[in-house]
């Protein structure tokens, strides 16, 4: 552990009784205590305004301030500083990622990453960015079976209600009406009502109510996690500077996210591609891997995905952008593909993956979450 300077105060030293013929002795003795207790003072007046640098870091972190976080880390005199005392901001770098999920510029969210990078932070931050990975372009249904031991329905999105655990919960509402209506209590009315609220819901609030109450059952809860987790972990080592994770449904509603949750990811390369009309094959797969890690996740923790319609539609959304637009069977191929790419990706890092949903089950922050995947990623899976 590092320590810092003993503060002495510049207390004085034992008298030492010293003959008249060492005067010049004595005052050498004094003049180099009196120079000792200034550097004393030195080192404790830079401590006192580092510490109160630091603090004013603290409260950009905790007001969500990123630009003014980052103008304090790119000051060149707190890196002086730090180094003197030890290092005494170490680990705090970190949190300037926890300010991100309110920055409007999503270039200052790629220059936060950039900079934890440059300072030796995010080791695995983009480190599948120029990958070209193995195997065929043409992924046919018999290719992914092949690779993942799935049917290519066990990789689609689910309705609710079909299968896994909201299957379980729709079989206990209809047995609870069940039981309820054989004891001759009329629940029609009530039921009446559900639907309606329900159906308003969806058309204004796009589900985020029912969202909210299903969020709350424990095996769904961890679903979304495993899901979110996926993108999360796909988005960052594809160099992907990540805004935030959102996990309420309501507070993804007024942030203007389909679906019950999300992550927010941004690819500099496909914005700068689609501002000029085109879009190279490079971006494209790099964000279909991103857009499809969260199918793929639920099916290599689940054995099937039953989030994902969003993203599916979103991917349906930017193939009609390519000129000339993919055909329908150019975009399955294209969704086999990029789903399979983040399978493999997954699972050859499913530990960091396992560590990025416990951090999300826990409550943390991103910049925890960031640093448990790179504690994972530098740790040989068990």
């Amino acid at each position: 552990m590092l320590s810092s300077p003993p503060l002495l105060c510049c207390t004085a030293p034992t008298p030492i009784l010293i003959p008249p013929s060492s005067s010049s002795s004595s005052m050498s003795q004094s003049f180099g205590i009196v120079l000792y207790c200034r550097k004393i003072n030195g080192h404790s007046t830079t401590r006192t305004r580092a510490m109160r640098e630091w603090q004013e870091y603290e409260e950009a972190v905790k007001k969500k301030d990123l630009a003014r976080a980052l103008r304090f880390l790119k000051n060149p005199s707190i890196e002086s500083v730090n180094d003197e005392l030890g290092l005494l901001g170490l680990g705090r770098d970190w949190e300037v990622l926890d300010t991100c999920l309110n920055a409007d510029d999503m270039r200052l969210v790629a220059t936060a990453y950039a900079l934890l990078q440059d300072r030796g932070f995010l080791p695995s931050f983009g480190r599948y960015r120029n990958i070209v990975l193995e195997g065929p372009r043409e992924v046919t249904p018999t290719v992914l079976k092949s690779s993942t031991g799935l049917e290519v329905s066990k990789l689609s999105p689910k309705k609710w209600g079909v299968s896994g655990s909201s299957s379980v919960l729709l079989i206990a509402l209809l047995a609870g009406a069940s039981v309820l209506v054989n004891q001759g209590i009329d629940i029609r009315p009530n039921l009446a009502a559900i639907l309606g609220l329900s159906m308003l819901d969806a058309i204004f609030l796009g589900g985020s109510c029912l969202a909210q109450i299903s969020s709350y059952w424990p095996p769904y809860k961890r679903r979304i996690l495993v899901h979110e987790a996926g993108h999360l972990l796909v988005a960052y080592l594809m160099g992907c500077p990540i805004r935030g994770v959102i996990l309420d449904p309501i507070v993804a509603m007024q942030m203007g996210i389909q679906g019950q949750a999300g992550t927010q990811f941004w690819d500099e390369k496909l914005q700068n591609e689609l501002a000029e009309g085109r879009i190279s094959s490079t971006a494209f797969d790099r964000y279909c891997m991103v857009l499809f890690a969260g199918i793929a996740a639920e099916a290599l923790v689940y054995g099937e995905a039953e989030g994902g319609e969003n993203d599916e539609n979103l991917f349906r959304s930017i193939c009609l952008l390519l000129e000339p637009p993919l055909a329908i069977v150019q975009m399955s191929n294209q969704a086999r593909w990029s789903v399979l790419q983040s399978y493999n990706l997954l699972k050859w890092h499913k530990h960091a993956h396992r560590a990025a949903v416990k951090a999300l089950e826990n409550g943390s922050s991103l910049s925890v979450v960031i640093r448990r995947i790179e504690e994972a990623m530098a740790m040989k899976p068990v």
